[in-house]
């Protein structure tokens, strides 16, 4: 296992879209291995493939709070089969955009399809949490990031900000 380094906006990478994997291999369940050691020293809650420069449709997430036991979760290729039309706003982050926090309105649940770490099918109903992070790491894979459901405005600033925090860095 190995830390990545986490790319950051305005890399033209993240606008990116993801390809689908093929199958889910030692060599595949590696790269999440790294993705999830990646997240948790960044510290975050949610990675996408390619916010390290993959541009695999692949994301880790683990949601369990501070102090708790790790839950890693593997998600392969997910696609939300279902949206619930009532939406919900949460303030979000992302790692690809650090020191930016906004809120962004998205469906309050979703139903999705994925493969797991074992490469196996599963259908699942998200809601909370969950669900905004599970849509803002899908959208990652789209070449989507957070703050381009913000006025132009706002993701400017965003920008304008991760750019200066990497100056002073």
């Amino acid at each position: 296992m190995a830390i990545r380094e986490i790319l950051v906006v305005p890399h033209p990478a993240l606008k990116q879209v993801s390809q689908p994997v093929e199958k889910v291999d030692d060599e595949l369940r590696a790269l999440m291995d790294d993705m999830l050691e990646t997240m948790y020293a960044a510290p975050g809650i949610g990675l996408a493939a390619i916010q390290i420069g993959v541009p695999k449709r692949v994301i880790v997430m683990d949601l369990a709070r501070e102090g708790e036991e790790k839950q890693p979760r593997y998600f392969v290729n997910p696609e939300i089969l279902w949206a619930s039309d009532d939406t919900a706003p949460y303030e979000e982050g992302c790692l690809s955009v650090p020191e930016y926090y906004d809120e962004v309105e998205r469906p309050a649940r979703v139903k999705l399809r994925y493969l797991n770490y074992q490469g196996e099918q599963v259908e699942e109903d998200a809601e909370g949490l969950f669900a905004v992070c599970i849509q803002h790491e899908m959208d990652h894979l789209e070449g989507v990031l957070f703050i381009d459901h913000l006025s132009r405005l706002k993701r400017e600033q965003a920008i304008k900000k991760v750019k200066k925090h990497a100056k002073a860095a």
